[in-house]
């Protein structure tokens, strides 16, 4: 097993990798930017290293100097968590090319999941159904048009190098189209230095279902269940849970067995999720994650499967050991993202934590890297805390989150905690009868 390894991210993600890696008896390295010089996870990290000023394009994003870092302190491997380099097939080229492991799927993997053109094609030819839309890009206005009538209205014009719901506009109807693909192509290039778009049927209504899968060096891949991450604001999720509420047995089974086909004859390796949409009993694909995604807790909780612990052995060359059969998913998990944002207008709001107590008791567990006396810095996102709580049943899992959201206290910044207690009273939710536009809808009714 590895005897080090550097953990290249900040926040909570670094302190859920350090806490794996102590568990396993293998030493880490933090890299910081000087804004997180006092940040938890290089206070609890074997060692630290400052490897830029707070810009993440000069410190988190700074390939050479995470690279030197590793070299300097001897570590062995590098774990990049979510966000800044996870998914960046440079990087992990340029991390193999220096004798050390990329903890993640190979760079080629990376980049074709990296591209949602390619990885479209890629999910077709292997026998993931998609959403009706372009055979790939589209580039100009009369192609646009051509699609768009042959799918019909509403559509989605989408970024292929995209996230985050940059590059991401709907047209309702013809007149609307050539506004929505121009200023997709502008958004698209800005974001991402790449103006290619592609275009999908627009669903009124669906769900977004994703499939966490773990896959080894030997052919072996495994999924851990669906999570249902339709409550979003703007593309961004604030809501998790694992099962989905909206989908059966039958379906998960099958959707389960069409996704881990797929991926073995990928030859993925590695943590990965798949996203669909899933609407009137049919699933649709829709990206690839290749990569830890941050409601990772929530699978980990109905299954009793550490995934990052696995993501390690699997970089390391170990076989997972086990089998579709041998994971039983049970109980039910919830996962509420804590942002430091006015949860009435989401505006970020960094600055001194002044009090902080976290909830507790069966059943409830706190990813987070904050303390009291801890600066929220404004140079990175407005993450500062996963809720996660599990209950033998969606409405004890309910119940729990409610009691865990009134115990937390953040003092000192504005945070969506408010947002979550009105989502956990709220029938529609409870119901478990809500799609991706559900939470944009309560939000304004809120404000209403």
């Amino acid at each position: 097993m590895f005897s080090k390894i550097l953990i290249a991210n900040r926040g909570e993600i670094a302190l859920r990798v350090l806490r794996a890696c102590a568990e396993m008896g293998i030493a880490t390295v933090a890299v910081h930017s000087t804004a997180d010089a006092e940040a938890m996870h290089v206070r609890l990290a074997d060692e630290s290293m400052c490897i830029g000023p707070a810009a993440a394009r000069d410190s988190y994003l700074n390939m050479p100097a995470i690279l030197s870092a590793a070299l300097i302190t001897g570590a062995e491997a590098i774990h990049p968590g979510y966000g800044f380099l996870s998914e960046n097939a440079d990087f992990a080229e340029m991390v193999e090319a220096h004798g050390l492991t990329f903890i993640g799927p190979t760079a080629a993997q990376i980049r074709t999941m990296g591209d949602k053109i390619t990885a479209k094609s890629t999910m077709a030819a292997l026998g993931v159904p998609l959403v009706p839309g372009s055979a790939g890009e589209v580039p100009d206005l009369a192609a646009a048009i051509e699609v768009a009538e042959a799918i019909r209205y509403p559509v989605l014009i989408k970024a292929a190098a995209g996230g985050g719901g940059r590059g991401m506009k709907v047209a309702h109807d013809a007149a609307g189209l050539e506004e929505a693909f121009s200023l997709a192509r502008a958004e698209a290039a800005a974001a991402f230095g790449n103006n290619a778009v592609y275009i999908e049927k627009y669903l009124d209504r669906p769900r977004h279902v994703e499939l966490q899968v773990l896959g080894d060096h030997f052919g072996t891949v495994v999924h851990l269940g669906e999570r249902d991450c339709s409550l979003q604001r703007r593309h961004q999720k604030l809501l998790e849970e694992a099962g989905s509420p909206g989908i059966t047995a039958e379906e998960r089974t099958a959707l389960g067995h069409i996704a881990t086909q797929a991926l073995e004859k990928f030859g993925y390796r590695n943590a990965g999720t798949l996203e669909f949409l899933y609407q009137d009993g049919q699933f649709a694909f829709i990206e690839m994650n290749t990569r830890l995604q941050v409601e990772h807790p929530v699978s980990e909780m109905v299954s009793g499967i550490d995934l990052v612990r696995e993501q390690i052995r699997i970089a390391y060359g170990e076989r997972l050991g086990y089998t579709q059969d041998d994971i039983h998913l049970s109980g039910h998990a919830i996962e509420c993202r804590i942002t430091a944002e006015d949860p009435e207008t989401f505006a970020p709001s960094p600055g001194l934590v002044s009090m902080y107590h976290a909830p507790g008791g069966l059943g409830v567990r706190i990813d987070s890297a904050l303390y009291a006396g801890y600066r929220v810095p404004p140079h990175y996102d407005s993450l500062i805390a996963k809720l996660v709580v599990y209950g033998r049943n969606r409405p004890e899992a309910i119940a729990r989150m409610r009691r865990a959201l009134d115990e937390f206290v953040v003092a000192g910044v504005k945070t969506t905690l408010p947002l979550h207690r009105r989502i956990m009273q709220d029938p529609k939710f409870i119901e478990g009868d809500y799609d991706i536009h559900w939470l944009e809808r309560f939000v304004a009714a809120d404000h209403g």
